[in-house]
C-alpha cells in the first residue's frame, strides 16, 4: 500500500510531499531499502549539484526495516526539492519506484540508486544533454569502471538481450534512467522487480525513443551492502529472472504484432 500526503497530514510515514511540484522539467525517483546511512550523505550530494528550481527528488522508502523512514521525516524539510513516498510493504524493486513515478511532476522522469555507486551529479549532466536534443530522448548511463567479472557478467547478458529481442540492449542495469513522463503514460503492466531496467530501455527501443548513452563512473558503495546481483547464486537467480521475464517480452511483442495485423486487415477488407 502506498499513499501521498502533504507534509502536515503525514501519518505513520505513509508519504510526505515537500516540493512545490510546479514547471518541473525533471523529477527523479530514488528507491531506498535499508539505506539509513547513505540517505543522509544522497540528500547533501543532491543539494550540491541542483542549481536550478525546476528539479525535483523522490526518495521512495521501500519497505525499510532499519529506520530510514525516521531519518527522510527528519532531514527531508531542510530540502525544498525532495519529497518522499512511503510504500508499508517492500514488493520488489520495480514496485517502488513505479509508486514514485506515479508521483512525478516533471516533463522529464526515471530513477537513480540510493547508494552513491552513481553520482547524483549525473542526473544534472543527463539533464542537460537532454536539453540540447530533439524529440523524444531516453537518457541512461553507461557505467564505466567495474570489476572485471561483472564487465564479463554485464557483456553476456547484453549479448543475449540484444539477439533475443532483436533490440539494442547493453549494460541494462546502468543508472540513471530518464525519460519523457509522455512515454511511462504509455507503459502497461510494467515488472515489479530488477527486471524494470530491461522492460523500460526495450520500450523505448520499441517506441523509437533517441536512445542516448552517455558514461558514469560506477565506485564502491559508502556504506551497506547491494541488496542485489552479488555472488554467483544472485547472479544466477537475476539471469533467471530476466530470462523469463524477456520470454515475457518478446511473446508481449509477438501479440501486439498479430493484433496489428488483424486491424489491417480487418481496415483492408473494409476498404476493398
Amino acid at each position: 500500500m502506498c499513499r501521498f500526503l502533504p507534509q502536515e497530514q503525514t501519518v505513520g510515514g505513509k508519504a510526505t510531499a515537500y516540493g512545490k511540484g510546479k514547471g518541473v522539467k525533471l523529477s527523479i525517483v530514488v528507491p531506498c531499502y535499508n539505506e539509513k546511512e547513505n540517505i543522509p550523505l544522497l540528500l547533501e550530494r543532491f543539494n550540491n549539484v541542483i542549481k536550478r528550481q525546476d528539479m525535483e527528488v523522490i526518495l521512495v522508502d521501500n519497505g525499510s526495516t532499519d529506520g530510514s523512514a525516521d531519518v527522510l521525516r527528519e532531514l527531508l524539510p531542510g530540502y525544498d526539492f525532495a519529497k518522499t513516498v512511503t510504500v508499508e510493504v517492500n514488493q520488489g524493486y520495480g514496485y517502488g519506484i513505479l509508486q514514485g513515478l506515479k508521483e512525478c511532476q516533471g516533463e522529464y522522469i526515471g530513477w537513480t540508486h540510493a547508494d552513491l555507486q552513481t553520482d547524483p551529479g549525473d542526473i544534472v549532466r543527463a539533464l542537460e544533454l537532454i536539453e540540447k536534443e530533439r524529440g523524444l530522448v531516453f537518457a541512461k548511463g553507461n557505467r564505466k569502471g567495474r570489476p572485471l567479472f561483472d564487465v564479463f557478467f554485464t557483456v553476456g547478458m547484453s549479448v543475449f538481450e540484444t539477439c533475443y529481442l532483436h533490440e539494442k540492449l547493453y549494460d541494462i542495469n546502468a543508472q540513471p534512467n530518464i525519460f519523457p513522463k509522455i512515454f511511462f503514460d504509455e507503459w502497461q503492466e510494467p515488472p515489479h522487480d530488477f527486471s524494470l531496467d530491461l522492460y523500460a530501455l526495450y520500450m523505448a527501443r520499441k517506441k523509437g525513443l533517441k536512445v542516448l548513452r552517455f558514461p558514469v563512473v560506477f565506485p564502491e558503495r559508502v556504506h551497506g551492502t547491494s541488496k542485489w546481483n552479488t555472488g554467483l547464486a544472485a547472479k544466477w537467480k537475476f539471469i533467471k529472472r530476466t530470462i523469463d521475464f524477456s520470454v515475457k517480452l518478446k511473446k508481449s511483442g509477438s501479440l501486439q504484432n498479430q493484433e496489428r495485423l488483424r486491424t489491417f486487415a480487418g481496415e483492408s477488407g473494409k476498404q476493398n
